[in-house]
């Protein structure tokens, strides 16, 4: 479950500013937003010129799908760290019980996101996806003010559970670049959903099981490309 929180228009502030910041809310941890080492290059301005030509055809719509492909991949091989690797750095600096990792783009630096749940306390830690150094950790605040009835709705979900946000990132990884790992606690699927990129950029959804660990295809969110390692069902 991914959550819209409070802090991450500071936390991307931060970030811009290629500076430190020092993130208090609740009380909980102090820590610095230090500036990623991996810097991509920005592909909105190139799109936004194309949409602002008032035109709307086919032509453009495939070159808006392999810039996107190019973009995954570029932001995939950039990663040196995996979902599962991010994680345990996360976990080393705040412990707790990872809900969700994910592959981010703040302004041009990767970091990976990790939430972390603590009893009902909730944490992000942003980890550097080319180095594993924490760059910030920081307790949040849920804008909705959901977050005990978040918490209890994930510990709900994962009680019984034997597989890890880790875990599951590890078991997809064959799948191609695992880029974001999130606990399905809406549904019945009693999964965590993975998300990952393939060599030529393609993005495919997976379910790894709870209990059992076994990664099955997502068809209720596909995508429209696929390549060799996309789409394949094991």
């Amino acid at each position: 479950m991914k959550r819209n929180i409070v802090i991450a228009t500071v936390a991307a502030a931060a970030l811009i500013g290629g500076g430190t910041a020092a993130f208090a809310t609740g009380g909980d941890d102090d820590s610095a937003a230090n500036r990623s080492s991996v810097q991509l290059k920005d592909h909105d301005r190139k799109d936004d010129a194309r949409d602002d030509d008032g035109k709307d055809d086919d032509r453009d719509d495939r070159k808006d799908d392999r810039d996107d492909a190019a973009e995954n991949t570029a932001e995939a091989k950039a990663a040196k760290v995996t979902a599962a690797d991010a994680i345990k750095a996360a976990l080393a600096r705040t412990s707790g019980t990872a809900v969700s990792a994910e592959l981010d783009d703040e302004d041009g630096g990767l970091v990976w996101d990790v939430d972390v749940l603590k009893g009902s306390t909730w944490h992000t830690v942003e980890v550097d996806p080319g180095t594993g150094k924490v760059l910030g950790s920081w307790t949040d605040k849920d804008d909705d003010g959901d977050d005990a009835a978040d918490a209890a709705r994930v510990n709900s979900a994962l009680k019984g559970a034997s597989t890890s946000a880790a875990d599951a990132a590890r078991a997809a990884a064959d799948k191609g670049t695992v880029t974001s790992v999130d606990l399905d606690d809406d549904g019945k699927a009693g999964a965590w959903d993975v998300e990952t990129t393939g060599p030529r950029g393609a993005e495919a959804d997976w379910h790894v099981g709870l209990t059992n660990g076994k990664v099955t295809a997502d068809r209720s969110d596909s995508h429209d490309d696929h390549d060799d390692n996309d789409g394949s069902d094991d």
